[in-house]
């Protein structure tokens, strides 16, 4: 036999041979948790995404191919560049096969064109710009817990609704926040309402006096602050000083303001504030135990991006047992072929353009009297089903789709 017809019977038996067999299936899972340890949302992310992680390997098993599955985690300072770099690091030196968390929007687009770069996963729970599943979409990134198009949107929907339609914004000027206005500011139009104007404000702003000025002098019905973590804290306190959560005149909304938020600022000044979240420790028996669980070995509750991360890191590593192998493409097919169905979401479905769909809540922050204890927080108002809540597929501006 000639050197050409070994070649042709080679290439068809390796083309005849599965996926899962022609991939390197021994190859040890390792999973990166790279998070925002120190700064303005180190209660959002921080070491509680770390525990999450950890918690979630080691309920499925803590092994996989029958190597221990691995988890190591940094501080990516909300700056891109960092981020960017230690991806490329973990990709390249330390064999990571998923990295998660990546909260900061900046850093989560950053790291998401490196893993697509490197044909490996990025999960994102942190981080809420609706780019990731819009202009900034791969076929290896999965946008899992939130995104500010859901959490802007169904808090201008249900506000509206109630007759507030005239909106000034109180806004962080990167990425994030931007997204948060332009997605409440396209519900608020569309709803025959006005926008009154905007303030920016850097991340991690010291001092939040003159754009609450600006807000309390524009008339607006409603003050929207379109930012997260310390920056919405401070917001929110600051607006409590001027008087605007017992004006009568005006109304606050948080677009992006979590229970850990709530329960650092307290129930006196945030009482009746309405708020959107994407989970909840008290929603349901299975919420309750498995939070628990979480406080005891954090000391705080969980917040969504860390139920998230959980929930995520535990459906990865269903999807690579069940592909039979690490490599990337195979996992995705997993994971949008596999349900998500625990303590986080119930039928949850991964799209083609990597967002994850499921349920959220619209919220009131309950008052001082209402409260149980520290960590009861939220009357529920609504659930806005998946479907509702996230960004229709058919408008999606992911170029993927369009090919």
């Amino acid at each position: 036999m000639n050197i050409r017809a070994i070649f042709v019977v080679l290439s068809t038996t390796v083309a005849a041979i599965p996926l899962s067999a022609r991939c390197d299936p021994i190859e040890q899972v390792k999973i990166g948790v790279l998070a925002d340890m120190s700064g303005t949302y180190a209660d959002l992310s921080g070491s509680g995404a770390v525990k999450a992680v950890e918690m979630a390997v080691a309920d499925f098993g803590g092994e996989m191919f029958g190597k221990p599955i691995k988890v190591i985690s940094a501080n990516h300072q909300n700056k891109p560049d960092i981020g960017a770099t230690r991806a490329r690091e973990w990709f390249d030196v330390d064999k990571v096969t998923m990295i998660t968390d990546l909260m900061n929007s900046g850093v989560a687009v950053a790291v998401s064109k490196v893993a697509a770069e490197k044909s490996r996963i990025a999960i994102i729970n942190g981080a809420g710009t609706d780019t990731l599943t819009n202009e900034d979409c791969t076929p290896v990134t999965v946008h899992y817990a939130w995104d500010s198009y859901a959490m802007a949107t169904g808090m201008a929907r249900s506000v509206t609704k109630q007759g507030g339609n005239s909106w000034f914004f109180v806004t962080a000027d990167y990425s994030f926040g931007k997204s948060l206005e332009i997605n409440a500011t396209r519900v608020v139009k569309g709803s025959g309402g006005k926008v009154l104007g905007s303030a920016r404000h850097p991340l991690a702003a010291a001092d939040f006096s003159s754009f609450m000025l600006r807000a309390q002098m524009s008339g607006a019905q409603v003050v929207a602050l379109a930012d997260g973590g310390q920056d919405a804290q401070n917001a929110v306190k600051s607006a409590s000083e001027f008087g605007l959560l017992k004006s009568g005149n005006q109304r606050l909304v948080a677009l992006s303001l979590f229970n850990t938020d709530i329960a650092a600022i307290g129930l006196q000044t945030t009482q009746g504030i309405y708020v959107t979240e994407a989970f909840y420790w008290d929603l349901s028996d299975e919420a309750r135990a498995w939070s628990r669980r979480f406080l005891k070995e954090t000391g705080k509750m969980p917040s969504a991006m860390q139920a998230g991360d959980y929930s995520a890191t535990l459906h990865y590593l269903k999807a690579v047992k069940a592909a039979g192998t690490s490599d990337a493409s195979a996992v995705m097919r997993k994971m949008r072929e596999l349900p998500v169905n625990d303590f986080f979401a119930k039928n949850g479905r991964i799209r083609e353009d990597g967002r994850m769909v499921h349920d959220i809540y619209l919220m009131q922050v309950k008052s001082p009297s209402q409260s149980r204890g520290k960590w009861d927080l939220y009357n529920v108002v609504s659930t806005i089903p998946g479907d509702a809540a996230f960004q229709p597929l058919n408008q999606s501006r992911c170029p993927r789709l369009k090919g």
